[in-house]
């Protein structure tokens, strides 16, 4: 829990000093400090197509754009809703992107409670998000509504 904490901070001097380029350092971040968050991207709505901006992880994704109602992601832009899903093979809505990904989590980034992007998490591991990540998760798309908005 308190590495949650410490991040959050850090995320949250980030987006004070930088801009667009504060965005890639903070995927990094979360790639880099959370153990089982595998790959990690910011999705951004523009009229009814999710487009990949910053992401952090082993491979690229050849989702790059996503409709609005297709895959976890695109299911999570249509109903502004949370997506957890503990095994990506046993749900039929899944883009498969990486061979080793077992667990997905998608949070709707809000601004004015519009969803205007989201934040995609891979896990390599089987049912690896917890309420902890959630909540983590979901502070961290509150500050990036407000920062994505701006842009």
């Amino acid at each position: 829990m308190m590495e949650y904490k410490e991040i959050t901070q850090e995320i949250h001097i980030i987006l004070h000093e930088k801009r667009q380029q504060g965005i890639q350092e903070i995927v990094g971040l979360l790639q880099q400090r959370i153990n089982h968050y595998s790959w990690v991207g910011i999705y951004v709505l523009k009229e009814d197509m999710l487009h990949l901006g910053p992401w952090a992880g082993e491979h690229a994704t050849q989702h790059v754009e996503i409709p609005v109602g297709k895959g976890i992601c695109g299911s999570a832009a249509k109903t502004g809703k949370i997506e957890i899903v503990a095994d990506v093979q046993a749900d039929k809505r899944y883009l498969s992107c990486f061979i080793s990904t077992k667990s997905e989590i998608v949070i709707p980034i809000k601004y004015e409670n519009i969803v205007i992007g989201e934040i995609d998490v891979d896990s390599d591991e089987e049912d690896a998000f917890t309420k902890q990540d959630v909540l983590f998760l979901e502070n961290i798309a509150d500050m990036l509504g407000s920062h994505i908005h701006k842009l």
